[in-house]
């Protein structure tokens, strides 16, 4: 489904910033699919008329199946100071998640050593240090509680493959829809219930606080769940 207006939730000379649906793959894999990163290029080429095609930047990455804001960098030198912005974690993530289990506490720090297998595509949490692994860490909250559902809010601290999905299940409270890490069932749409919320960053090029939120999908799930606001 190509990028539309409806898709964009922040947009100027540097960067631009898409409200990503459950599904879409950030960037081209085995999978032969369309990327988002290929739609928002031919969305932008479209909408100021360059036929010669334009420049876009992957900043960072959503897996397939989560939704919520995703940046991209329009020029090679907001791209070159996103990636630093990232790599030093001079931006803060925020997330939610819809999980069944309430947490044992409903606020928290977690830290787990993280070791990905390729071929299976899924991650393994220890909490120690184990080699080849990568230190993982997030912040959690419950913010809310509908009809049997828990809604945490999750900062990650460091931005690790699958990092918040296999960190939120180590303490039983697997995502929904998320079989890969312990939900009993998988979403028919192959999508789950974790959701890029919020991005905050200082401009790369203005210098300026940037907040970019992410409404929720409409998707008959999560709609119940928008009135709910992120908390500091």
């Amino acid at each position: 489904m190509p990028i539309t207006e409806a898709d964009i939730l922040y947009e100027d000379n540097h960067l631009i910033a898409i409200n990503k649906r459950s599904g879409d793959i950030v960037q081209v894999d085995e999978t032969g699919d369309e990327p988002l990163d290929e739609m928002v290029k031919k969305y932008i080429a479209a909408k100021y008329n360059k036929p010669n095609g334009a420049f876009l930047g992957v900043v960072h990455r959503l897996d397939r199946p989560v939704s919520g804001v995703i940046l991209f960098a329009k020029t090679s030198k907001a791209l070159e100071r996103m990636n630093a912005v990232f790599k030093n974690r001079e931006v803060r993530k925020t997330y939610f998640a819809v999980v069944r289990n309430k947490p044992a506490r409903l606020a928290g720090n977690l830290v787990h050593y993280l070791i990905k297998n390729p071929q299976k595509n899924v991650v393994a949490a220890y909490n120690k240090e184990v080699a080849g692994s990568q230190r993982s860490e997030l912040n959690y909250k419950l913010i809310g509680e509908l009809g049997g559902f828990q809604l945490l809010q999750v900062n990650p601290i460091t931005g690790r493959s699958h990092q918040i999905r296999v960190q939120l299940s180590t303490m039983d409270c697997p995502i929904v829809g998320d079989n890969k890490y312990g939900y009993p069932r998988g979403s028919r749409k192959g999508s789950i219930c974790l959701h890029a919320r919020q991005l905050e960053f200082i401009h790369p090029v203005q210098k300026e606080p940037v907040k970019i939120f992410a409404p929720l999908p409409v998707d008959g799930f999560w709609e119940r769940f928008e009135n709910f606001n992120v908390e500091d």
